[in-house]
């Protein structure tokens, strides 16, 4: 691992260990995370921050201010679980069945908090301000766009942003940067075709909306090949279909459910347009009628030339070339970070949480994932850094 460790937080390890350990054991899921953001806001004022709570339901925004220049910077940390049954068997696995951190978002708080210490003690100087911005619902329900529609950055003024995420498959304690869009926009695309139900035995009374949603099917894995220019990335997956009870049964509708990725928002606009005529016109032709429905959308999230430079550039700075792996490339993965970095320029950043076979290797949303500890102090000091670089 790089040396990329501030001494004072590496003293603190075993400390934030046990809080993101204690964080990991009481998952709690998207919009639930009341437990989780009192340990935060609590922490937040125990070091001295103005902290204030309960912005997207159970967001938390601790500032604090030094020196008096006028940069502000935010950083953000990621709180919820997901719906998983963990089957790790550590110590501190979950104390809750079906609720699980399995994408290490206790391990991001964590670093937050680490971070949130150091910048608040006279070791840390700087002049400007900080926003630690620890947010509810990344996983569903947008929870960075519902904090935003709550006046985020109207409360909160951040000329920059920036985020982490901890990186299976890439080795422990190195940061990953890319500029432009690395991460997919993500809609969930709810289609329900209805029909007219009957007899099986006589289909030639009925309006069948399973043979129309089989088509339907059908028909929307050309949309990508037949309307997207070749080499742009767009995905269309058809994850759910349900319809009918009985096997002699023609029931009344089918539903299905996709999810929608794109590297660009003009080619996410483009499929959400092609899905809508597509299972209107299929309906039709079928005799049935159709209703599209798109809901948890995330965009595209595109990280701001200069700001990703700068924070690259940073890293080399102070940690050396190989702390920095220059492999990254984008992800059809989506983050809700991406509705802050439409709002304010910015950095969503990767740091390495183990490669496969080792301490930290199995990926995320995974019953057997882990957060790597070894990765707390590393994260925290290089927020540290960005504070102390930003607001010279």
């Amino acid at each position: 691992m790089p040396n990329l460790v501030i001494p004072e937080i590496k003293s603190w390890e075993d400390e934030m260990m046990a809080i993101r350990r204690h964080l990991h054991a009481h998952p709690e899921l998207s919009l639930e995370e009341f437990e989780t953001s009192q340990l935060v806001a609590e922490l937040l004022e125990s070091y001295g921050y103005q902290v204030t709570r309960a912005i997207g339901r159970t967001g938390v925004v601790g500032s604090l201010t030094k020196g008096r220049g006028g940069k502000a910077i935010g950083l953000r940390a990621d709180m919820d679980a997901l719906p998983i049954h963990e089957t790790t068997g550590l110590e501190w696995a979950s104390k809750h069945p079906g609720k699980m951190h399995a994408c290490g978002h206790d391990g991001h708080t964590t670093i937050l908090l680490a971070a949130a210490r150091y910048i608040a003690s006279e070791a840390c100087q700087f002049n400007g301000t900080v926003h630690l911005i620890f947010q509810p619902a990344e996983e569903a329900f947008g929870g960075a766009d519902l904090m935003i529609k709550e006046g985020l950055f109207d409360r909160f003024a951040c000329d920059c942003v920036f985020a982490l995420h901890n990186m299976p498959g890439m080795p422990t304690g190195k940061l990953g940067f890319y500029s432009g869009n690395f991460m997919a926009s993500a809609d969930t695309v709810k289609i329900t075709i209805k029909g007219y139900g009957g007899h099986g035995a006589h289909p030639d009374r009925t309006i069948d909306p399973v043979v129309t949603a089989a088509a339907l099917i059908m028909s929307l894995q050309t949309i990508v090949s037949r309307n997207v220019t070749p080499g742009e990335t767009a995905i269309v997956t058809v994850g759910t279909i349900q319809a009918g009870i009985a096997s002699n049964v023609i029931p009344e509708s089918a539903v299905m459910e996709l999810t929608v990725r794109a590297m660009k928002p003009e080619v996410r606009e483009l499929l959400i347009r092609r899905i809508r005529e597509t299972a209107e016109l299929t309906a039709q032709s079928y005799g049935a009628q159709s209703e599209t429905e798109v809901y948890d959308s995330y965009p595209v999230l595109i990280n701001t030339d200069e700001q990703t430079a700068f924070a690259r550039n940073l890293a080399v700075q102070c940690f050396g070339e190989a702390a920095v792996v220059n492999d990254v490339t984008p992800t059809t993965g989506s983050e809700d970070f991406a509705f802050m970095l439409q709002q304010r320029p910015g950095s969503y950043f990767l740091l390495g949480n183990g490669m496969p076979g080792e301490k930290g290797g199995c990926m995320v949303h995974n019953p057997e994932y882990d957060f790597n500890d070894a990765i707390i102090a590393p994260g925290a000091s290089f927020f540290v850094k960005l504070v102390e670089a930003y607001c010279r």
